[in-house]
């Protein structure tokens, strides 16, 4: 969510704000906010799509200084879409300025673009620190302003909703939360992190002691996620402050600041909007009154108790309740254990594909992936090749049909795609969504593996953490267009060993010896990636083929979390992929094969990336 221009406006006067010290409390936190900042903070190449491994550390150092400080932190991240689908012309409006921004990068221009497998790196390293965090059913701005007030503690985020929501300790925008610049304390209090809290109350003093439960009636009317009512722009275009001039005309944020003032003159909510109808058509005013009033209530935080979640694990809502999914998909989706990408294929059966830096001029890099997505809206959907053979006429329309929103060169493009139906083996009663938990791991095991075209003894010599990764290699080599070239797998397959090393030499329990010569090579590895940091070229066909790798590990990771991880869950966050890395091996390869031997001082690695390599040519 977010209030059109409010940010750039309370930014811009610099006086809404108190400052405070964050230490000893408790921190609601809105971990879509924290990851899209971190992600940005810890990168300056947007072209090359994806260097997780720092990322991760950025996000291992900012809880890292909210625990020297004694702050305990909740994650709470968005689901799904809301079953009513509000957002919908928001959220097209938003993947087309990704693909804006993506052209533009791939032309060599600036701009920024969170690649393809942030969020679930992100799920990992909270999982991996222990933070506790909670994945909502749909957007989680009111569970996240209804959990702070429950215990009395500051939001912190980077969304301008939460200058509107009552909230009892405040809004802390990230922007002010100077998490690297920990300030120790005086006395027993302890070190703290200096920050500025957003204050409702020098906000609505600056407009006239403006009620604040007006605030709400006040972002709606100016426009948010949810709602842009084109008949207010005849209020807008009528509407004329004390000093005679239309609301909407004059300076930067003045229809904003016309739009608070004209409401500082009414007691209460209700009183504004029979004043505003009175410049509406007869026929409209009871339409536009509800659609306010429903708004409105966006504004409220929710009676959602997530303090039980984060105590006991239990996760209960009402529109939860209402989808009636089976009861380990709930858990699922409440603990990050599936994406919102399954909630919205299951519950709005329609999706949309996140635009990376890819070649504008050739089919989307997604498409690569389709067969993966298609089986997976037919465990979500229940699709049987036994209904296709009981009635071969009907057979297209018995398949269900998901709507995916995706690119068509530069422009979005909704595109139907039918479920696949299911190798007969996988398709007695077990296989109802509500009985797939039943299922034999063997069964869910090879279904995963036929998708990705893998046989399960080649992947024998893999260790099982690269099991995944390795058999979606194999998928994206055959299924990718144009090729796979050798100089792209080589790449891959050299940065994915170089994680190998990191993971083995990085590893911070001390009772762990390192081989010397695996210790030499990560030292070696390290002094050749300061020589040439600076990668010149850019090859957009490569940086295709390296997007599409992203796509088919995306749809890999899903499907295998949808069949309760049968094989192994690679861990992003160990540097199991590198865009940066990826693409100036991809370069060096082509001027230099003997960086094929970058590994070669230690003899594990050196039969680590043998195997791997032996394996995806196989």
């Amino acid at each position: 969510m977010g209030i059109q221009g409010l940010t750039g406006f309370v930014e811009e006067r610099g006086s809404f704000f108190t400052e405070l010290r964050v230490r000893n409390t408790k921190l609601v936190i809105d971990g879509s906010s924290l990851y899209h900042r971190l992600y940005f903070a810890s990168t300056d190449d947007f072209r090359r799509g994806g260097d997780y491994g720092p990322f991760a550390a950025a996000v291992g150092e900012f809880f890292g200084s909210l625990r020297a400080c004694r702050v305990a932190p909740f994650v709470v991240l968005d689901g799904g879409r809301d079953a009513d689908d509000r957002k919908l012309p928001t959220l097209k409006g938003r993947a087309a300025e990704r693909l804006r921004a993506a052209h533009g990068l791939s032309r060599g221009e600036g701009g920024c673009l969170v690649p393809l497998l942030t969020r679930e790196a992100f799920v990992q390293a909270l999982g991996r620190l222990g933070v506790p965090f909670v994945q909502c059913f749909a957007e989680a701005d009111r569970e996240i302003a209804g959990l702070a007030n429950r215990w009395g503690c500051p939001v912190l985020s980077l969304d301008s909703d939460f200058c509107v929501f009552d909230l009892a300790a405040g809004y802390c925008p990230l922007s002010h939360f100077q998490w690297r610049s920990v300030c120790p304390g005086e006395g027993e209090e302890g070190s703290y992190v200096p920050a500025r809290c957003f204050s409702v109350e020098k906000f609505c003093r600056h407009f006239s002691h403006l009620n604040k439960s007006l605030l709400p009636l006040f972002a709606v009317m100016n426009g948010n996620d949810y709602i842009d009512l084109a008949a207010l722009e005849v209020f807008f275009s009528k509407v004329r402050l004390a000093g005679g001039c239309a609301v909407g005309k004059g300076s930067k944020h003045a229809r904003l600041q016309g739009l608070l003032r004209w409401l500082s003159q009414f007691a209460e909510p209700t009183e504004a909007v029979d004043s505003l109808l009175k410049y509406l058509k007869k026929h409209q005013r009871e339409e536009i009154r509800e659609l306010l009033r429903t708004s409105m209530e966006d504004y409220t935080p929710s009676d959602v108790n997530l303090e039980d979640f984060f105590q006991n694990g239990k996760y209960e809502c009402e529109a939860a309740r209402k989808a009636d999914l089976p009861w380990w998909v709930l858990d699922a989706l409440a603990k990050g254990k599936l994406a919102p990408f399954i909630s919205d294929a299951l519950i709005l059966r329609s999706t949309f594909l996140h635009v990376q830096v890819e070649n504008m001029q050739r089919p989307s890099a997604h498409s690569t992936a389709l067969p993966i997505r298609q089986v997976i809206y037919g465990l979500l959907l229940k699709v049987s090749q036994n209904t296709e053979a009981a009635s071969p006429s009907k057979q297209s329309n018995e398949l269900p049909v998901v709507c995916e929103f995706d690119r068509l060169q530069k422009t979005l493009k909704k595109t139907f795609v039918q479920a696949a139906s299911l190798p007969t083996d996988f398709c007695d009663d077990h296989f109802t969504l509500d009985k797939l938990i039943e299922v034999p791991t063997s069964c869910r095991r090879m279904l995963l593996l036929e998708t990705l075209g893998v046989k399960p003894s080649i992947l024998e010599p893999i260790p099982s953490h690269l099991q995944l990764p390795v058999a979606v290699m194999c998928y994206w080599i055959c299924c990718s267009e144009p090729k796979v070239n050798s100089h792209q797998l080589k790449a891959l397959l050299l940065t994915m060993v170089s994680g190998e090393l990191h993971r083995i030499t990085d590893d911070p329990d001390p009772t762990v010896v390192h081989a010397e010569d695996d210790t030499i090579a990560y030292n070696e590895f390290l002094k050749w990636k300061e020589k040439k940091l600076q990668i010149k070229d850019f090859d957009l066909d490569a940086a295709h083929s390296f997007c599409q790798w992203q796509c088919c590990l995306q749809m890999g990771l899903y499907l295998n979390q949808l069949l309760f991880t049968p094989l192994s869950e690679p861990d992003l966050t160990s540097r199991l992929y590198s865009g940066t890395l990826v693409h100036r091996l991809y370069q060096e390869l082509k001027s230099t094969p003997s960086v094929e031997n970058l590994f070669s001082s230690s003899p594990k690695m050196t039969r680590v990336y043998q195997v791997l390599l032996n394996t995806v040519a196989s």
